[in-house]
């Protein structure tokens, strides 16, 4: 179908009904903008060319769209006068011997819209001897909508508005999507003499049709069910509505393909995550972005994954990640923070309030719990303790540390990177470590400990403190300084 197909994709609206400094075609549904949306079903016709046409903010879209679509054509439409007026200035944007073969026009707020319907409607165009054709909905209710007029032949006699339809017109329940495909020669005839005749003084594409009729050209009409694909957003309401809808679709698409939901109602997947057969997703789970999840994974409850690799048969709770990796069978919180370039290997174990940053944690290793992890690279059966920082920046440069393999680190650990610890190396609880440490040692770095005998009877008389002391220490000749108070240590500092 990649022949000779030109989209035309119409953003060059103001959106002022959004009340937002972003333009209305930007805002995001689903983990992709609103256009984003359009765009991607564009692409699946494999098209010969797709020119948008910009007009509002066009720097900020004109950016947007060429970072989806490199080698779109930008038109800019600098004064908004109607959409054969926008089609107009894209079908100039074209070389006049690349104006040729089947013209198709969408709107750049229609995020519902598939390219699997634009792909029928294309073939329906090409197989059928018409000048245009026009995608139309059939609905429940049409209020509000232009109604298609069709002849005894079937095709389009014409396009009625709801406030000039009759009874009998206001009662037909297929509408005007205003997605159309062209014979590149019927429009490049027509554009010129469609006119402004009308209240708001602008150029409308369909009055094409009765100027199609009056040369004794045919258009026909492709009606689909599935009307919400031509559904747009003007307002943050609608916005909302239709982003509930496509995460409901998304959901039911991987619901079929054999991934569990639990509860579909507090799950949001975005449209470019992938999901194996026989994943679980708990409730209040939100995957964003490129995330994959693979097989007999389970994500959940409440987890935010932002662009993550799920490796087969991870466990993730209560997580917030983002740009990280977790291998396959590892575990992960609840209550874990991954930050972006954080690599967790195969059955390895990021536990309860752990933080994680630009960190390597190799198969099997674990940090079970409360520590911070940033710019580290953790060998293959390393075990962090407890209360573990990794001191990685120094005021002016981030510096990393190196936890040899089978390593065994104590709680309440401080490493001051740039440190190595070899492999099979082990530390002492409350140690800071600022030396490398050589395979297979123990490197401890606090003092002996000291006893400042009676202290609390001294220091804290008449608290709760000194009375369960002295309570616990018995009689004077029963204590162990004989009850005499040391003068050298009487003023201890207090211990941590």
């Amino acid at each position: 179908m990649s022949d000779d197909v030109t989209v035309i994709v119409l953003a060059a609206g103001g959106g002022t009904r959004m009340k937002s400094k972003t333009m209305k075609v930007l805002h995001p549904i689903a983990g992709r903008s609103m256009i984003g949306h359009v765009l991607h079903a564009a692409r699946q016709l494999e098209p010969t060319r797709i020119v948008a046409v910009v007009g509002h903010q066009r720097e900020q879209v004109g950016a947007h769209i060429e970072d989806i679509v490199p080698d779109a054509v930008m038109a800019v439409q600098d004064t908004q006068e109607g959409t054969a007026h926008a089609v107009r200035t894209a079908w100039e944007a074209i070389p006049a011997e690349a104006r040729v073969g089947t013209v198709v026009v969408a709107y750049g707020d229609t995020p519902l819209l598939e390219g699997e319907t634009l792909a029928r409607f294309v073939r329906f165009h090409r197989e059928s001897p018409v000048a245009m054709s026009i995608l139309t909905g059939v609905v429940a209710d049409p209020t509000g909508y232009g109604r298609i007029l069709r002849d005894e032949q079937d095709a389009v006699a014409a396009i009625v508005e709801e406030k000039d339809a009759t009874p009998e017109q206001a009662a037909i329940d297929e509408i005007n999507s205003g997605i159309l495909a062209f014979d590149a020669d019927f429009l490049d005839d027509v554009l010129p003499r469609i006119g402004n005749d009308n209240a708001k003084g602008e150029y409308y594409l369909t009055d094409a049709v009765a100027l199609a009729r009056e040369a004794g050209r045919t258009v026909a009409a492709f009606a689909i069910d599935d009307v919400m694909q031509t559904e747009g957003a003007n307002d943050r309401v609608q916005l909302a509505a239709l982003g509930a809808e496509m995460n409901r679709r998304i959901l039911e698409h991987w619901m079929r393909e054999g991934v569990t939901i639990v509860d579909p109602a507090t799950t949001w997947v975005d449209a470019d995550v992938r999901l194996a057969a026989d994943v679980t997703l708990l409730p209040g789970v939100q995957l964003q972005g490129a995330t994959v999840v693979d097989e007999d994974a389970v994500v959940g409850p409440d987890c935010t994954l932002k662009d993550v690799e799920v490796g087969a048969g991870a466990r993730v709770v209560r997580t917030h990640a983002e740009l990280a990796v977790i291998g396959a069978g590892a575990t992960v919180g609840p209550f874990a923070y991954l930050r972006p370039r954080t690599v967790l290997g195969a059955d390895g174990k990021i536990g309860a309030f752990v933080e994680t940053k630009n960190s390597e944690i190799g198969p099997g290793a674990k940090v079970p719990h409360l520590s911070y992890v940033g710019d580290a690279t953790i060998g293959e059966g390393a075990n962090i303790g407890a209360g573990t920082i990794f001191a990685n920046y120094d005021g002016l440069e981030k510096h990393r540390t190196t936890i040899g393999a089978h390593a065994k680190t104590a709680s309440n650990n401080t490493f001051v990177a740039p440190v190595t610890v070899g492999d099979g190396a082990a530390t002492g609880a409350g140690s800071v470590i600022r030396r490398d440490v050589p395979p297979g040692a123990l490197a401890v770095s606090s003092g002996p400990q000291r006893h400042y005998e009676a202290w609390a009877l001294r220091k804290r008389a008449g608290t709760k403190q000194a009375e369960a002391a002295e309570k616990a220490l018995g009689e004077p000749g029963e204590r162990p300084d004989g009850g005499t108070p040391d003068p050298d240590v009487g003023d201890a500092p207090v211990g941590g």
